[in-house]
């Protein structure tokens, strides 16, 4: 019950504080950059998951420390840094492949679910 998955993106116009509302520069949004680290920890926890299982994301501690241009390349990782049961909680971080400055740095919890009851309760 240990995974990590390393993804990488190119910050597209699409990708910006200006574009998802989260500012008025034109360089990549925290939003954006958080549901990329969500994605990561997706792909960490997929090994882990039984036919009909789905993870969702319950906790969030994100530091955005530095701006990455349109066109930047950054590379997100996630790493399992505590799993009890449903329980996942992973290590967070991304950087900037162009200039290696550190992009981010934070933790997700996400908790192992079955999809169908999931959807059910709603």
């Amino acid at each position: 019950m240990t995974g990590s998955a390393t993804l990488t993106f190119t910050v597209g116009e699409d990708d910006t504080a200006l574009a998802v509302g989260s500012g008025s520069l034109p360089v990549l949004g925290t939003p954006r950059l958080l549901a990329w680290c969500e994605a990561a920890t997706c792909a960490a926890v997929e090994a882990d998951l039984a036919e009909g299982e789905t993870s969702v994301g319950t906790r969030v501690q994100l530091e955005h420390l530095a701006a990455s241009a349109v066109g930047a390349r950054v590379e997100v990782a996630a790493t399992t840094s505590y799993a009890d049961g449903r329980l996942r909680r992973f290590t967070v971080s991304a950087r900037d492949l162009g200039t290696g400055k550190v992009v981010a740095a934070g933790e997700v919890t996400r908790v192992v679910v079955d999809a169908e009851r999931f959807l059910s309760r709603l």
